[in-house]
């Protein structure tokens, strides 16, 4: 090949060929894919007419179900719970494991997080998630991610720098935490760390704990199903085992989204959803 500006289409398709005999599928694509960007940014410079690798088609691959290690909702109570709060890095911990159960963040977009993204309106606590491909989520917090969140910021004295990181590195001789983020290979040996320390046999990874979450969520919509099915109250005890410990015997009462009612938008709880009462319930 005397210059990259030869490469044809025929080049780029027997390359992945006889990639995909020597590794697997995901592997030729994602290469494929690598190749594609670098064309991509040749064609843009003008050092090429068209991109080669336009035309060429990965090998075929279905993913029918992910391989992220998930843990049901006890064990990841256990985690939260054995978790040493006496220091700044327990707090800091504890805080960013919540936050990928309760609202589903990646680890990029945890990591990401500023101490301005977390903020009250309405009355409660907000987070700001910047997702893959520049998507922004706003959510509020549930009662324990809130409790976590707040004493992350102020055990760790970092409320008053609302520009720096959520999640920061700890000082080896201080102790105290820095203004250098975390990053996510840190993050993912504390996970390691945290779940071997609370018991947990399963290899635990970055995502476990936001496929916890994921997972919980259309079982927890299933067993309601259920005892609306059976005429019982909608409550929410799947996520008991998710509460902390001084909470475990109050009433198991969730909000569960918002409606439009005379001009503002109001917290639905449980009444608000739960069906009227018919005559087989005793009602008129």
């Amino acid at each position: 090949m005397p210059s990259i500006t030869a490469v044809q289409p025929v080049h780029v398709a027997g390359y992945i060929e006889e990639l995909t005999r020597a590794r697997s599928a995901p592997t030729a694509k994602q290469r494929l894919s690598a190749i594609r960007h670098l064309f991509d940014w040749l064609v843009v410079g003008q050092v090429m007419l068209a991109n080669p690798a336009s035309s060429v088609r990965g090998p075929s691959h279905v993913v029918k179900r992910g391989k992220t290690p998930v843990l049901s909702p006890e064990e990841a109570r256990r985690v939260l719970d054995a978790i040493d709060l006496n220091t700044h890095a327990g707090l800091r911990d504890r805080a960013l494991i919540a936050l990928m159960v309760f609202s589903f963040a990646r680890i990029g977009a945890a990591l990401a997080m500023k101490v301005a993204d977390v903020y009250v309106q309405d009355r409660r606590l907000w987070v700001r998630l910047r997702e893959k491909g520049g998507k922004r989520h706003e959510m509020p917090c549930h009662h324990n991610l809130e409790s976590y969140l707040h004493a992350h910021l102020d055990g760790g004295g970092i409320s008053a720098d609302p520009k720096g990181p959520l999640f920061r590195t700890i000082g080896r001789t201080t102790g105290q935490l820095t203004r250098t983020p975390l990053p996510q290979a840190n993050a993912h040996a504390m996970i390691r760390r945290r779940a071997a320390a609370a018991g947990i046999k399963t290899q635990v990874g970055n995502h476990t704990f936001r496929a916890t979450g994921i997972t919980a969520v259309p079982e927890k919509r299933r067993l309601a199903r259920k005892r609306r099915r059976h005429g019982e109250p909608r409550l929410d005890p799947h996520h008991a085992a998710l509460r902390s410990p001084a909470r475990r015997g109050e009433p198991l009462m969730r909000w569960s989204g918002f409606r439009f009612d005379r001009g503002s938008w109001c917290l639905l709880t449980e009444e608000h959803l739960s069906p009227p009462a018919t005559k087989l319930d005793g009602g008129k």
